[in-house]
């Protein structure tokens, strides 16, 4: 089953206003937001700093970015008109930032006009990475700053024994929502190749146990491609999606998933 992202901009309104409030409530979720600050105290950007954000979704990485001390501007782009309208009407009243429907693969902006270029989970969406990747570099100026943060989507899990039936679920959610789980892993590889030095590569966990929330959005898209599909019957989808519930009720569900961060450098010229 393809990537949902990969093509968001043609997708179902219903499908992207889901993925919407799938993106906010990661997005408000504190380990979730402790990573975010984590890697940005990464990133080495000096005052009156213009930052540029690619696959914004509905804004949410943005605005924390615009918070920051050291950012004068932020604009945000994404192919998903339905995200950028949501992020603009989320954003109202922040009057540095702002967002443009875009391709992150054919950025439409100069050359050298950013000071750093940020890709939150979206770069394991794109077909061609490395053409993101490219753009970024075109844009940035000299010595300016890439950070890549991106989920290693192989380790997903929600298997508290073998052959656990939820893990079943998650596993058809990540072939729904991923385009190449395995991206993170070849990262700091690529880009190398696309011109950046890389300056420093973190590892971040995250885990949900008891009254999980994130992690059940998971479950629930994994067990609706399965029906979608006919693995399993509409009953069944159900029936999993309650057991995710039972558990964390119970105190019992466990979740988790590794993420990286990658910070390079533009080489001065």
């Amino acid at each position: 089953m393809p990537d949902v992202y990969a093509a968001i901009e043609r997708a179902e309104e219903s499908v992207q206003e889901r993925l919407a409030d799938v993106l906010e409530l990661r997005a408000a979720d504190l380990q979730q937001r402790a990573m975010l600050e984590d890697y940005l105290h990464d990133l080495p950007i000096s005052g009156g700093a213009r930052v540029l954000e690619i696959g914004c979704g509905t804004g949410a990485v943005a605005r924390t970015l615009a918070a920051q001390p050291p950012v004068s501007e932020v604009v945000g782009v994404d192919p998903s008109s339905l995200f950028i309208d949501q992020a603009r009407r989320r954003a109202e009243g922040i009057d540095e930032l702002s967002f443009v429907v875009g391709d992150g693969r054919d950025l439409s902006f100069e050359d050298c006009s950013f000071d750093a270029v940020v890709c939150h989970t979206a770069l394991c969406h794109i077909p061609g990475p490395e053409r993101v990747l490219a753009e970024g570099l075109r844009v940035t100026r000299s010595s300016g700053w890439l950070a890549v943060f991106d989920g290693d989507y192989a380790t997903t899990t929600v298997a508290i024994t073998n052959h656990d039936p939820l893990q079943t679920c998650v596993d058809a959610a990540v072939a729904a929502l991923v385009h190449d789980r395995l991206l993170v892993r070849r990262l700091p590889a690529l880009m190398r190749v696309t011109g950046w030095q890389v300056v420093r590569t973190r590892s971040h966990g995250y885990v949900e146990t008891g009254s999980a929330q994130y992690m059940l959005t998971l479950v629930d898209r994994g067990a609706d491609a399965l029906a979608a599909t006919g693995a399993v019957t509409s009953a069944t989808a159900d029936a999993l999606k309650e057991e995710a519930r039972q558990r964390a009720a119970a105190g019992t569900f466990f979740g988790h998933i590794a993420y990286a961060s990658v910070i390079a450098r533009k080489p001065r010229r």
